[in-house]
């Protein structure tokens, strides 16, 4: 304020005056003090504004890290803010790993940051942590005492079992996410429910637990592709695990489908720019964002989001990495 101040010529009362819209300024200051707060550049801290109206018109999505799935929402949610007044912050606490990381960062952040939050595939969140409107998206336990919006994991991991059945494969691995994460448990019911209503045992040796990280997938892979009676199709629980399947496999001497079919979850960017490009089942990445923040701007307005608890459909992406035995 006092650069603004010495630039327009006027006190800093008169620029405060300015900036907090209050009387008791000519029309010709009025316009001098725009013009200069325009010229510096000049945005009051939002510490300053909350503490002033106890609000700060902005909107945080807060994600354990930045990674393909939660960069996908955050494109959604940018999509969506538009002319809703609030601002966007996206904030990692870079602790993918660690339970309580969203409790952290909402104390940290609401109030004096943020006047709500999208928390991304939360390890827990708990409606009275930090005071402010929460929604959460894809959280580990699933729904929760706040809004919250998913995909529908079980219909997407069935379809994706299915199209491999039809394909005649029956020998079939199941590369999973976290035992940890609602998600991965309802994916891999999918594949089972979809195997048992095709009259086909699963094979647990087949069934091993990928991580939903390309690094951690790498192990439990390999091992699938180098047994002799090795599978003729992986439903890998993430794109990123499927990407490493197929990497694996290109290492193996095993070509993708000739050899193996793989198949993958979310469609984030890099499936289709895979080699070859990577058949999946699609969640609507941007799409959950937008809800996300549309419930989100709903509650802050003093609404119940209706539905609390919203599970959008999935959809099949056929492109090159599957083939009928």
């Amino acid at each position: 304020m006092a650069d603004v101040a010495r630039e327009a010529g006027v006190s800093v009362a008169t620029v405060s005056k300015v900036v907090n819209g209050r009387y008791g300024v000519s029309q010709a200051t009025l316009a001098k003090v725009m013009g200069v707060i325009a010229d510096l550049g000049y945005e009051g801290s939002l510490g300053a504004r909350s503490l002033r109206s106890l609000r700060t018109n902005v909107i945080g999505v807060l994600v354990a890290e930045f990674e393909p799935f939660s960069t996908e929402l955050l494109k959604g949610v940018s999509e969506a803010i538009g002319d809703t007044g609030y601002e966007l912050i996206a904030y990692s606490g870079g602790h993918h790993d660690t339970v309580g990381w969203e409790r952290r960062s909402l104390v940290r952040l609401a109030g004096s940051v943020i006047d709500a939050a999208i928390v991304v595939t939360p390890t827990i969140v708990d409606a009275s942590i930090g005071g402010i409107p929460v929604v959460a998206v894809d959280p580990h336990t699933g729904p929760l005492d706040v809004p919250t919006v998913d995909a529908d994991n079980h219909t997407g991991a069935v379809h994706a079992t299915e199209y491999l059945l039809s394909l005649g494969h029956r020998r079939i691995a199941h590369l999973s996410g976290r035992p940890d994460l609602e998600s991965a448990r309802l994916r891999e019911r999918g594949f089972r429910d979809a195997m048992a209503r095709a009259g086909v045992e699963v094979d647990e040796s087949l069934v091993v637990v990928g991580g939903f990280r390309a690094e951690s997938a790498e192990a439990p892979a390999r091992e699938l592709l180098t047994r002799p009676d090795r599978p003729t199709a992986v439903f890998a629980a993430n794109d990123l695990s499927a990407i490493r399947t197929m990497e694996v496999a290109d290492s193996l001497g095993l070509a993708v489908p000739a050899d193996l079919s793989v198949i993958g979850f979310d469609n984030v960017p890099e499936s289709a720019l895979a080699t070859p490009p990577l058949t999946t089942i699609a969640q609507p990445l941007k799409a959950i964002g937008a809800t996300a923040l549309r419930m989100l701007v709903a509650m802050l307005a003093g609404a119940t989001p209706d539905p609390v608890h919203v599970h959008l459909p999935t959809t099949m992406v056929e492109r090159a990495t599957c083939r009928a035995l």
